[in-house]
């Protein structure tokens, strides 16, 4: 007990207040309370509402053929399948280079920590532009891939690397703070002990960051299901072929075909909500498998 705690305790009237002075007043509790409320129902419910009202205002077999419909298959077909590969690239990723970063000293340690944030930094318009600059037929490489018949630009491939490339930070940056916290004392102890590499990382390493692990997965995967700037860059909006969702809503949009594009933008934010839900539930199980307080 600190001598400011005993000396509030033995006098009522000081400790009222301080607890006055430090607290806030009711009237500005309520008006603060007010005021986030008032935006999440402005900036989130009311748009989320629209949405679904647009989706499903004329019944629910319309919204089925839209979903249904073969262009948004293919935009659904295709955002799904870019995901499956862009999470395995940024896990790997993600892992070594949090675990470079966090358990060792190295030069160019700084550099490696600005690049990793580059996408955070740069607009994914420009990153398309990037990207058609060094793949485009006019590109750095682009007389070399048309000679070899390799079509990077306005194909599947280019979506995958700007979605990789707009998604690079997540899961590193959730991992480097949560092992540079961990620091590298098991690690050592379980290699002092015999243990190999693998064996450290199986068995000590991937255990303390599952959770944070998880966590920039979903994060990732939300980001990517959500890309459009750098994918309208350089998937050339194929119908059918190179359009993904968030384009496919666009097209349909421009279209005039509104209840066409608020059937598959429910679609999409029905996967946001799943992805929140997750977050969460991930959060509490963390919360309850490390409670405030504990030591470990």
């Amino acid at each position: 007990m600190t001598a400011q705690t005993a000396t509030f305790e033995g006098n009522p009237e000081l400790s009222a207040r301080w607890r006055r002075a430090t607290a806030e007043p009711a009237w500005v509790r309520l008006t603060l309370i007010t005021i986030a409320l008032v935006f999440i129902a402005a900036f989130l419910v009311l748009p989320l509402a629209v949405v679904l009202y647009g989706a499903f205002e004329q019944g629910l077999s319309v919204w089925w053929a839209s979903i249904n419909e073969p262009d948004a298959l293919a935009a659904i077909r295709l955002s799904l399948f870019v995901v499956a590969i862009v999470i395995p690239i940024n896990l790997v990723f993600g892992v070594a280079a949090a675990w470079a970063i966090a358990k060792f000293e190295f030069r160019g340690k700084s550099i490696l920590i600005s690049l990793i944030d580059m996408p955070f930094a740069i607009s994914p318009v420009v990153v398309g532009l990037i990207f058609v600059i060094l793949f485009g037929s006019q590109g750095w490489f682009g007389p070399w891939l048309a000679a070899n018949d390799i079509r990077i630009i306005f194909a599947v491939p280019a979506i995958v690397i700007v979605i990789a490339f707009g998604t690079l930070p997540f899961i590193a940056r959730e991992l480097i703070p949560l092992m540079q916290q961990q620091g590298k004392e098991e690690e050592e102890a379980s290699l002092t002990l015999g243990a190999s590499g693998w064996k450290t990382f199986w068995h000590v390493t991937l255990p303390n960051i599952k959770w944070g692990l998880i966590y920039g997965v979903i994060l990732c995967n939300a980001r990517a299901l959500g890309e459009f700037g750098a994918v309208a860059v350089v998937s050339g909006r194929i119908r059918g072929e190179t359009n993904t969702m968030p384009l496919h809503i666009e097209v349909l949009y421009n279209e005039y075909m509104f209840t066409a594009a608020f059937a598959v933008s429910s679609l999409l934010t029905g996967l946001a909500l799943v992805t929140i839900a997750i977050k969460s539930f991930v959060e509490w199980l963390d919360e309850r498998q490390h409670p405030a307080g504990n030591s470990q």
